[in-house]
């Protein structure tokens, strides 16, 4: 349905993360991978999904004049929201303990935003999951960071990876918005867009 609604349009995923692509693959719908480095640096004043919103128009600024009639790019960015501060994605392993160990026990929002553009408009969406962690133990955390990829995830973890499978009391919301693409809000947004 979604393919045939988008016929006429070419997609362009503006992103170079893996989950994101194999994501938008499930939608059955053809696209083009076209990534540019941006510097994810933002105003200390944003809160939340101001957050996310400001990072995906960015990276859809990256491509400003370059888009053909018909294209439509998305690209998106995701935080974890914790105790009113951001976790972006660790700088060292030791940085991302520290944040496993922060996580552990409570309660976080896992918030992604996803912008669309094309050559007339542009429109931007987001989705937040609420998501609660049991108390992890310390070597649940080290055997984590040394056997997984903790450095390229928002919050140092991926929930489909082994600390999801073992740490994840309970989420609220989209399990895809945790992988960084809530496909629900993608589809529908595709098709009125």
């Amino acid at each position: 349905m979604l393919k045939d609604h988008l016929k006429c349009n070419r997609i362009i995923l503006g992103s170079g993360s893996p989950r994101r692509q194999e994501l938008l693959k499930q939608l059955e719908i053809p696209f083009e991978i076209r990534v540019k480095p941006i510097t994810e640096i933002y105003s200390s004043s944003l809160k939340r999904h101001q957050i996310s919103d400001y990072l995906a128009q960015l990276k859809a600024l990256a491509f400003e004049g370059e888009l053909n009639p018909g294209e439509i790019l998305i690209t998106s960015d995701t935080i974890v929201w914790h105790q009113n501060k951001a976790l972006g994605k660790p700088s060292s392993l030791f940085d991302a303990k520290k944040m496993l160990q922060k996580l552990s026990g409570s309660k976080h929002e896992v918030i992604t935003s996803i912008c669309f553009t094309s050559i007339e408009k542009q429109l931007l969406v987001n989705a937040s999951t609420k998501v609660y962690f049991r108390n992890l133990n310390q070597q649940e955390i080290e055997y984590y960071v040394s056997n997984y990829n903790s450095l390229d995830k928002a919050g140092a973890y991926g929930i489909q990876d082994w600390i999801g499978q073992i740490g994840i009391d309970k989420i609220k919301g989209s399990y895809y918005n945790v992988m960084g693409f809530p496909l629900n809000l993608v589809y529908s947004t595709l098709l009125k867009f």
